[in-house]
């Protein structure tokens, strides 16, 4: 009898919580909006790669002739200069081979003065005609043939000396050593290769940073751009260097092509050793004190019920539109930070110019009086003139540069110099569009013109948003926060119902 009474007991508050969920919590659908402001500042396009520093002129110090090693002069670090004596190779063997060339350079004289002196008698015997003429011309071969013999033997002798002086090793050039290969007493073979014996830099106060950068960035890469790089060893200092020479070798690393871009660093502190890793970012476009907007607002995309229907109708009859995009939640965009396809819709100069005026009239606030609007608006079409221009000129031609009669990198070169076509950066005419809330809590799309993008702000270049202004960023409904609470935390997708998009790059 307890029991019956009980059951019915739990079971009628679970029934009440499921008829309030049914029929009251999955009525209207909720939304909250997550906002962010239009604000001034500035935007930098950066290209990172990873390279490693070298010094600008590095030798690989050889011997051109085999022996053992009698004595070293210089260590790891030492600074030597030019023409300063760093090791010795046990001369024994190669001071033999000279007195051996000596020696038959002797026979080889002795050979040819005894030929001459027979050639001399037989050509008075010749001249009195007591001897034949097959005497004399052999007599006068004999000369040249031992005259050819005493030259063979001088350049043997001269050989022997060369190999003797190949013994004793010196500095090439002025540097540090940064690396010895050789012990004393240690045996070295030339018969194939020259050996190395020492590793000298010259001079590691001028360094260079040898990265490779992705074919897809390699086209906004030109000589003479800013660069930056951190080394693990001094996390908190920041070094600085210029592009000064982009290779047209492609290294390709797992099957991803890469081109070897140079940069120049000057190392006056004496922090950069060779081989050390850099992280490198190239500075390649950049605007100071510009109206920006986050490039989630970009690409956030509402759902229909959101937007205002009656502002987007009236965007598209004036041209503000743009063509291929749903206003109403379809994919839009493409390009860096989620620009807009830059194509305009309507197709009438008119309809379009209403739609910027009534775009920078509504941002601000509907009070702005025709001088102001026509004001306005001649910096708007200022900026797509100037932008137009910049994307329609090509920002270089692909020249040969005369690089001089000075050295770089230790080889002095006497030819021209190919050289890819710079990068300019453009204020592209491109069309974006965010959302801004409406009074009656609508959205409307306000149209903007674009410029640079870091990956996370893009540059708008028109009035029609100010300082301040409210943009929409996304939007997140109570469907949304039950279905994210059943996704899987480890699989990214644990956020609150995001409607717009990926975050920044």
């Amino acid at each position: 009898m307890k029991k019956r009474i009980i059951v019915p007991a739990v079971a009628f508050p679970v029934l009440l919580i499921a008829l309030y969920l049914i029929f009251f919590r999955s009525g209207a659908k909720k939304y909250e909006f997550r906002f962010d402001k239009v604000s001034q500042g500035d935007i930098t396009m950066t290209v990172t790669a990873t390279g490693t520093i070298n010094a600008v002129t590095t030798v690989e110090v050889g011997t051109q002739v085999s022996g053992i090693i009698a004595k070293l002069y210089a260590d790891f670090n030492s600074v030597v200069r030019e023409g300063q004596l760093i090791a010795q190779i046990d001369p024994t063997f190669l001071q033999q081979a000279v007195k051996d060339a000596e020696a038959s350079l002797e026979r080889a004289r002795a050979q040819y003065a005894d030929a001459k002196r027979n050639a001399e008698r037989t050509k008075v015997l010749y001249e009195k005609n007591m001897e034949s003429q097959a005497t004399f011309d052999a007599s006068q071969t004999s000369v040249e043939t031992n005259s050819a013999a005493l030259k063979q033997a001088q350049a043997s002798l001269d050989r022997a000396k060369i190999n003797l002086s190949y013994a004793t090793i010196y500095a090439p050039i002025n540097g540090v050593v940064i690396d010895r290969k050789v012990n004393v007493g240690q045996t070295v073979a030339a018969s194939f290769s020259s050996p190395t014996l020492y590793t000298i830099a010259n001079d590691l106060s001028k360094m260079q940073v040898q990265t490779t950068v992705d074919e897809s960035d390699i086209g906004r890469i030109s000589v003479g751009q800013e660069a930056s790089f951190t080394v693990d060893a001094y996390p908190d200092d920041r070094f600085t260097g210029k592009v000064s020479q982009i290779r047209l070798a492609p290294v390709s690393v797992q099957n991803v092509v890469n081109y070897t871009v140079v940069i120049d660093v000057v190392n006056d502190q004496l922090k950069l050793m060779p081989g050390m890793t850099a992280n490198v970012r190239i500075l390649v476009g950049s605007s100071q004190n510009v109206l920006r907007v986050s490039n989630l607002a970009l690409r956030f995309q509402p759902p229909a019920e959101l937007v205002d229907s009656v502002k987007v109708k009236e965007m598209r009859e004036s041209g503000g539109g743009m063509r291929g995009e749903g206003m109403g939640g379809g994919e839009t965009g493409r390009g860096e930070g989620g620009r807009g396809v830059g194509q305009q819709g309507g197709g009438e100069r008119f309809g379009m110019m209403r739609g910027i005026r009534d775009s920078i009239n509504a941002a601000h606030g509907g009070q702005m009086s025709e001088e102001d609007l026509r004001t306005e608006m001649r910096k708007v079409f200022e900026k797509m003139r100037g932008a137009s221009a910049k994307q329609a000129a090509p920002a270089a031609r692909i020249t040969t540069a005369k690089s001089g009669t000075g050295t770089r990198f230790g080889i002095q070169n006497n030819f021209p110099e190919y050289q890819k076509s710079a990068y300019v950066p453009v204020h592209q005419n491109l069309r974006g569009r965010v959302w801004i809330k409406g009074a009656e809590g609508k959205l409307e799309p306000v149209i903007v013109m674009t410029g640079l993008s870091d990956g996370r702000y893009t540059e708008i270049t028109s009035a029609t948003l100010k300082a301040g202004d409210e943009i929409v960023l996304g939007a997140s409904s109570n469907s949304d926060q039950t279905t994210t609470q059943v996704a899987n935390p480890l699989s990214g997708q644990g956020q609150r119902g995001t409607m717009g998009g990926g975050g920044p790059r």
